[in-house]
């Protein structure tokens, strides 16, 4: 069983973003937990969270079929003490919005070291953010994204992604979300079987499948190893559909939420539609 749906807008409300979904025949959902560049937004209510609960069991989402993600400001490796600090407090406030709603997961990129202190630095901070809110909150897990190395972003290899795991204390509340754009333009060729293959390969000798929670399917706008952060619908990139096919009908990703933030959202319907059908076929 597949989980496949977008990363939908919360205009109008999250509740919004649950209807929106189920008319896109979608059996999973993504979402910014708040509005992704502020720092502050107003608490949820009581009634906001009844409302989404309710409305989740109405259309029949489970709460592993959601996968919320996290703000862009947030900067769990960032060289500065006080912004650091700030990055935390927010990730922290996301954290209990989750917990709230009664959801399972936080979807979030691990960092930057901004040019002002080394990439080992770096990633030792963002495990030590980690451990900083794992401490200080309940029940939600963090799950780190890959990124595609745009500008000083670390986590665009496994090697990242595996030595801030390495140093969180708490991995029963952390896991992995591997984004397809991502990983194609940090370099990890994945558009033919054996390479893909390779891949993943290296994915779980470094990580291991035990940590991934969900997927971000993207195609890519840039070509192989171009470190550039450009979204693309399935099969108008450079990626293409063949590797498509091949990620939707392995069994190692049944069962996790798969998430469309492709750019063109008029064609959602046709590519869950799509994505729905080549996981039918059996291989």
């Amino acid at each position: 069983m597949k989980y496949i749906g977008p990363h939908v807008s919360i205009s109008g409300g999250i509740i919004q973003a649950i209807k929106k979904s189920y008319k896109l025949k979608a059996t999973a959902i993504g979402f910014f937990i708040k509005n992704p560049l502020r720092w502050n937004v107003p608490y949820i209510t009581n009634k906001a969270i009844r409302d989404f609960k309710s409305t989740c069991k109405k259309y029949n989402y489970l709460m592993k079929q959601i996968f919320p993600h996290s703000g862009f400001l947030i900067n769990l490796g960032h060289p500065n003490k006080i912004l650091l600090q700030k990055s935390r407090d927010s990730l922290i406030d996301e954290v209990i919005r989750c917990d709230q709603l009664g959801l399972n997961y936080l979807n979030f990129h691990p960092g930057s070291h901004l040019g002002k202190i080394s990439k080992k630095k770096c990633l030792n901070r963002i495990s030590e953010s980690i451990n900083y809110v794992l401490e200080r909150t309940e029940n939600i897990i963090l799950v780190i994204e890959n990124t595609s190395g745009q500008g000083t972003n670390l986590g665009y290899c496994f090697e990242h992604l595996s030595d801030i795991l390495e140093n969180v204390k708490n991995k029963n509340r952390v896991g992995v979300c591997i984004d397809t754009c991502h990983l194609f333009s940090s370099g990890y060729d994945i558009r033919d079987y054996n390479n893909y293959l390779k891949t993943f390969d290296l994915f779980d000798k470094y990580i291991g499948f035990n940590y991934l929670k969900g997927i971000h399917l993207n195609d890519s706008k840039t070509i192989l190893g171009s470190r550039k952060d450009r979204h693309e619908n399935l099969g108008l990139g450079y990626i293409g559909k063949n590797f498509f096919k091949i990620i939707i009908q392995d069994k190692r990703f049944n069962y996790k939420p798969i998430i469309l933030e492709t750019i063109n959202n008029l064609l959602w319907y046709k590519e869950i539609s799509w994505l729905k059908l080549q996981a039918s076929i059996i291989i």
